[in-house]
Formats: C-alpha cells, structure tokens, sequence
C-alpha cells in the first residue's frame, strides 16, 4: 500500500504458512523426507527453548514426541523434516543456535534464520516460526554487491560517527516513500524549541486533512482531539498518513520546504493519493507539466478532489514521479535532527533492539518504492546511520530488500 512505513508494517510476503499458534517457513522443499528412526524421549521437563531448537537443527530425525498434539494436529512432523532438511540444502552446515533479544536464530554456514519457539509446561513444541532467512555477509563489499545486483536504481550508505564508511549512489535522490515524514518532524521539532508550538498541544482531526492508509486516524470521527506528541508519534510508528498531515497543515509547508528544496512543494499524502488517482489523470498531466508556481496554484483545484479508494495503490507502481526524492545523506542528516526524540524509538524497524544501546527508525513503501533509514548507538558509543532505498517500475522483492538490509547492519554489530 502507499506510504507503508516499515516495519511496524513489515507487511512483506514472509512465505509464511499460518496454523493457530504454528508458523512455519517455506523454502523449497526439494529434498526426499528423512525416514524416522525409535527416538529416544529426553526429559522434556528439563529442555529449554534454545536447547529444543538445537536438537531440531542437529537432529538426524524429527521425533513426533518433541511437539505438543495441538502442534501435531495441524502440522506433521514431515513437514518438519522437509524445512529443516531444506534449510540445510539452501545454507549448507548448521553450527549454532543463538539468542536474538526474546526470540533466537539459527546460524548455517551461508546464512542466519531467525526463530521462534514457545514450549508448553511438558516442554514439547506448541509454536515454531521460523523467519525469512538472513544473508551471511562476510563484508560490506559483499552486501553492496548484492544490493547492486538489484533491478532498477538502489542507493545505500552507512555513516560511522558523522565519517561515510560505505557508499553506493549516495548522491542520487530516489523516491522514498514514508521516510519524508522526518523532515516533517524536523521541521516541528525546530518550531517546539523555538516556542512556536508544544508537544503538549492539542489538536483537532480535520476531515480536509484525512487520508488513506497506513495509519488509523482517518476512521477516527472529525474533532477528535490528540496532543501533537501523540500525532507525531502515530507518524513515525504507525506512519499514520493523517497524523502527517495535519501535522504537515499545523507547521506549515513553508517551514519544511527549507529542509528538502528539491520537493516543491511539498505535498501532503492526501494531495500525493489524489494526484495518483485514475480519475484524475487530466490533473496529473498539468501538474507535471507546470513550474513550481502553477504547481502551487493547482493545490487549491487538488483540494477539491476528493480522495479515491484505497485499492487503486495495492498492487502495481503508480505514478512513481509524484513521491518524496531524497538522497541517502539528506535522510541521514534529518534523522541526526530527529533521532533523540522517544518516538523515535517506538518503533526499532528491523534492527533488534536490544543489540543496541538505541534504535530509531524510519521507513517507507509503495508499489516499485522502499526506503530503510536507521540510526543506530552501538553499545561501545559508536553511531550509525544506515540508508538503503531501491527504486523501479515494477514491482520489488522487498523480502530480499530487507533481508539484504537486515544483513548488512549485522555486520556493523
């Protein structure tokens, strides 16, 4: 959908098969099933998690007596077999289970796949997932050329305190998506220090100001009345397009043009739905033919449209040119303005958090667009900003983006 920030929505196809409390990773099951041999039962009263996990991945056979019959009664201790034979196939030799914050991950030789595991009271499996798997990086050389390998226009820089220590396109401006919701919040964050407004502020949700998803405020009935810290932290979170922007209407175009010159002006999600529209294609045509005046002049015509439905931005890229360009640096330089807000840490994005000392994150997505941008405090005090954006008219494997992304701040750690 337009504008899904990530990773709240990390809404990405997770090749995910989902019974009740099971969840289990599909990953080409190519490999002939293993037969089961007499198992004997260990004590499963002493068995933990991390130990459950280690005798799947080590085991020469999946014994049915390790799961609980509500897991049994939905999948088979075959399917079982098959995934972590096939994880084997795909990544070659297990060697270790580790923690990961609650949950942990299973490390192969070519590559890391996160886990899940609950254990009933008996200690048997009644939940298993395992996530989409990690690259093994053994350099940054390597993630930059896996990211290279990518269709279209990609862009990624890690910045180690304030110095670039990697770049591939940093320079060049790519659509963004939801990550422009930083210079929103700069730019309020500037007018809060300066006593122009309060986090403490209340406002009133505007029916002229409601969009489309992400977010939930649009349902919310109009005059409902939020602090502008709770309507910045919607923003960034939940990337709430109507938390945006009434906060775009409350501080102002021109206090966040000054920020981000090359997006003018600087549209609010609603005006971005509208333009996108079928039905307004004829307002499309003008407004890309017009200067920066006449674009102006055409918000008030954009206003009067209404918006249209959200399944018009479901499936394949829509007019790719009516978005939010930033370079990675430029997205760097607005998260260093931003990044000591708690809201910003709401939510981590894809990073586990507790490998660090601090988190934030933002992110953006629609159709041929996804942006990840990140600062990271590392728990020895050094900081990290790492942005990755991939652009193209068709649409992205934003598993594989993510994955890749993910992968490439392991490597920072």
């Amino acid at each position: 959908m337009l504008l899904l920030s990530l990773p709240k929505q990390l809404r990405f196809a997770k090749y995910l098969i989902r019974v009740s409390l099971v969840v289990l990773l599909v990953v080409g099951l190519t490999q002939p099933l293993l037969q089961t041999p007499a198992v004997a039962m260990q004590n499963q009263q002493s068995i933990t998690p991390q130990t459950a996990l280690e005798r799947l991945a080590t085991a020469n056979a999946v014994a049915s007596e390790w799961f609980a019959p509500s897991f049994l009664a939905q999948v088979s201790v075959q399917q079982v077999q098959n995934i972590l034979m096939s994880l084997t196939t795909e990544l070659g030799k297990y060697q270790r289970v580790e923690p990961s914050g609650n949950d942990y991950q299973l490390v192969y030789e070519k590559g890391v796949v996160p886990a899940k595991i609950v254990l009933d009271p008996k200690g048997q499996i009644v939940g298993l997932r395992f996530l989409p798997v990690q690259a093994q990086f053994k350099s940054l050389d390597d993630a930059i050329a896996q990211f290279k390998q990518l269709p279209g226009k990609v862009s990624l820089l890690i910045v180690e305190n304030n110095v670039k220590k990697v770049g591939l396109n940093e320079s060049t401006p790519l659509a963004v998506g939801s990550a422009f919701k930083l210079a929103v919040l700069a730019a309020l964050k500037t007018q809060i220090e300066s006593g122009q407004h309060r986090w403490d502020e209340v406002i009133s949700l505007q029916e002229r100001q409601k969009s489309l998803p992400s977010g939930f405020l649009q349902s919310w009935a109009d005059g409902s009345l939020l602090t502008v810290q709770s309507v910045a932290a919607l923003m960034i979170s939940q990337s709430d397009n109507t938390a945006t922007d009434h906060l775009i209407h409350l501080v102002g175009r021109d206090a966040i043009e000054p920020l981000t010159p090359r997006n003018q002006p600087f549209l609010t999600t609603r005006e971005a739905f509208i333009l996108k529209a079928q039905t307004n294609h004829d307002l499309l045509q003008r407004y890309r033919a017009a200067n920066l005046s006449a674009r102006r002049a055409l918000l008030d015509e954009i206003a009067q449209r209404p918006l249209p439905g959200v399944e018009e931005f479901v499936a394949d890229p829509v007019a790719l040119d009516i978005e939010w360009f930033f370079t990675p640096a430029e997205l760097c330089s607005l998260m260093n303005r931003v990044k000591d807000l708690p809201l910003m840490s709401i939510n981590p994005g894809i990073s586990n958090s507790q490998a660090w000392a601090r988190v934030a994150f933002k992110g953006g997505s629609e159709p041929g667009v996804i942006n990840l941008t990140t600062a990271l405090q590392a728990k020895n005090g050094k900081q990290y900003c790492v942005v990755a954006t991939w652009n193209h008219n068709q649409a992205l494997d934003e598993t594989r983006f993510v994955s890749l992304y993910e992968s490439t701040i392991a490597l920072l750690k």
